[in-house]
């Protein structure tokens, strides 16, 4: 039971009483993990590190919390790009990690669902569809890490968007843990509820600012049983704008993933990742990864892909192609795209800007970007990829080579206004899935309508009243 006088002297033995010797980090070395994110970009410091095993143990937490005065970071498997998982610098945050509430609480094959944690792994969630004859297809580059608190937090989109969509399209229910400690039973593995407002989708993408997610109900899907992959060389970013509608023509909603890649991006994986090899003889401006899938063993996408291919090049479309034969090829050309982030890091600084821009748009946002950006600071290196069927692009910078760290970080502001500026010129959004964080938060002001800010704000001050849930994430000061 929390004490009526719990104060910020307090906090750590009323902690340590909610959630157990196992659930509190007082190592130094092990809570540095929990205070800085995946690629040291943001750092804070903490007045406790908590991982509770339960919702009532949140529920204690958040209860504790709220008596003290203390702010909460929400976090999940610390994969973010925009810091917002990581606690201030102040030291007076408690960081509640939800990596101990992990189970899968269900799995119904007749509903298609499963119900699972916060804390669970997505590949986690993966496989135990998997082992069930059934599909969870959100799949990005963390998998291996990201937890599905934290996919929910920033309605994470990852590849197969084009077919199933990001997480608001992928949740029939939630568990949330209120900021005042109360708990939300939203655990309906309903497809239609017309009683009233949907609230969860309140909490999926709000970044733990309006609560803790604690589990949620998935959708599942029938497992795929066959599938076409090809990489393909390309002329430009028109010509996948163009590609993508022959494919989908052909080949309606089975078209999984269409991943287009600069050339500048293709490199700095050949440079960095061992093992890796360039399928092409000659260098191209860019590139498709184009996969189709099937529910139907033996559903002859190849020729669908075949087929598509022809069209393509008779539309000079594509300079060249090569379709996956077998898992290992396959999952080779899959490197190509999951290895650009990490390999860019290995550059330097590398300043990201996850955007969206409508898919018709694509084209000449990159060229005007490009030119831009050319003219801000010339050399600079654009690592341009993402998914074009909807509209997002990773529209990351390096430095030019050879030229300084420090220098490069202190033109980042600058750098990214010209990058959002041209986002904005388009109707685009600042953030495509990453969220908005620390990164963001007070750019987004000059670039969201005011009134979108001002009922933001008002939802905030409805739900948490007191400001203690992650302040100083996603809503700009005023």
């Amino acid at each position: 039971m929390t004490s009526a006088t719990t104060t910020p002297a307090t906090l750590v033995p009323a902690l340590l009483a909610a959630v157990g010797p196992a659930g509190l980090v007082d190592d130094p070395d092990q809570a540095r993990g929990f205070l800085t994110d995946w690629r040291g970009a943001w750092s804070g410091a903490a007045a406790a590190v908590v991982r509770p095993a339960s919702t009532e143990e949140v529920a204690a937490v958040l209860r504790i919390c709220r008596e003290a005065g203390v702010p909460v970071v929400p976090q999940g498997g610390n994969t973010g790009l925009c810091g917002g998982a990581v606690p201030d610098s102040s030291g007076r945050q408690v960081v509640l990690s939800l990596t101990r509430m992990r189970r899968v609480r269900e799995l119904d094959p007749a509903n298609q669902t499963i119900t699972v944690e916060a804390g669970a792994v997505l590949q986690a969630v993966q496989e135990a569809a998997a082992a069930a004859g059934r599909l969870f297809p959100l799949s990005l580059g963390a998998e291996g890490s990201c937890t599905i608190g934290g996919n929910l937090a920033t309605n994470a989109g990852g590849t197969a968007v084009l077919r199933y969509g990001t997480m608001r399209d992928l949740v029939l229910g939630l568990e949330v843990v209120l900021p005042d400690g109360r708990i939300w039973h939203g655990l309906r593995g309903l497809r239609k509820d017309n009683t009233g407002y949907d609230l969860k989708q309140l909490f999926i993408g709000a970044e733990g600012t309006l609560g803790v997610i604690t589990a949620a109900v998935l959708k599942l899907f029938p497992a795929v049983r066959s599938r076409a992959t090809t990489w393909v060389a390309l002329p430009g970013p028109q010509a996948a704008v163009d590609l993508i509608e022959v494919v989908r023509a052909l080949a309606g909603d089975r078209l999984t993933g269409f991943e287009v890649m600069s050339r500048q991006s293709v490199e700095f994986v050949l440079r960095h990742t061992p093992g890796v090899r360039d399928p092409f003889v000659a260098p191209h401006p860019w590139y498709a990864l184009v996969e189709l899938s099937d529910t139907l063993p033996g559903a002859a996408l190849d020729a669908v892909v075949e087929t598509a291919l022809a069209e393509a090049f008779e539309r000079d479309l594509a300079q060249d192609a090569v379709l996956g034969s077998g898992s290992a090829q396959t999952a080779a050309l899959w490197a190509m795209r999951e290895g650009i982030s990490e390999a860019q890091n290995r550059e330097g600084p590398s300043l990201k800007h996850d955007v969206t821009v409508p898919v018709s748009a694509i084209p000449a946002f990159v060229e005007r970007t490009d030119r831009a950006l050319a003219a801000a600071l010339p050399g600079i290196r654009v690592v341009g990829y993402g998914h074009v069927g909807d509209g997002n692009l990773h529209y990351n910078l390096s430095k030019p080579a050879g030229s300084d760290d420090a220098e490069f970080r202190a033109r980042a502001d600058e750098l990214a206004r010209v990058v959002y500026d041209s986002v904005a010129s388009f109707g685009g959004s600042i953030s495509a899935e990453h969220g908005l964080g620390q990164a963001k938060r007070d750019v987004i002001a000059d670039y969201k309508d005011p009134l979108e800010l001002e009922l933001m704000r008002g939802l905030k001050q409805l739900v948490d009243p007191t400001g203690l849930m992650n302040p100083g994430k996603v809503l700009p000061p005023g």
